[in-house]
């Protein structure tokens, strides 16, 4: 390794401790520091074999702190995960993060307080649009969706 190739390998080792990253992320990350092709590519080697980078670890963490605090669906993280070139077999990994039950307490936890929100509006049809909308927005599944709201407009 060449002296910039271990100077940016101590600032990424920095850069990936302080949170999960990506290998899109540490490739832009080392482009910003001046290294591309060959050099940035020993610089990701050495990362992921010392464990400071891991893609399935970050899909993990990721669909983990995107449902979790956010309350994305999994349409929504997986859009993002694909935007940031994280493979199919590590997203299948990182969504076993989301347990069943538990994602659709959450979706049924917005819907309610989307509702709720708009008691104002006396048709029926326009808060289904509105909180259908809402939901699909958050990246929840249609066919989910669906159901919930005819329980909704049925109480």
């Amino acid at each position: 390794m060449t002296h910039s190739q271990k100077e940016a390998l101590s600032k990424l080792m920095k850069y990936c401790s302080y949170q999960e990253r990506c290998f899109a992320e540490v490739e832009t990350k080392l482009a910003s520091l001046g290294l591309y092709d060959d050099e940035a590519g020993e610089v990701i080697i050495e990362l992921s074999r010392t464990g400071f980078l891991d893609e399935e670890r970050f899909a993990r963490a990721f669909v983990r702190g995107k449902f979790r605090f956010k309350k994305w669906g999994r349409r929504k993280i997986a859009n993002e995960l694909r935007q940031k070139k994280i493979s199919e077999h590590c997203m299948q990994k990182g969504f076993e993060e989301i347990k069943e039950e538990e994602y659709k307490d959450v979706l049924r936890e917005l819907a309610e307080a989307y509702w709720q929100k708009l008691r104002g509006e006396k048709n029926v049809w326009v808060k289904r649009k509105k909180t259908g909308s809402y939901l699909l927005q958050k990246g929840y599944e249609p066919e989910l969706i669906n159901g919930l709201l005819k329980e909704l407009a049925e109480v």
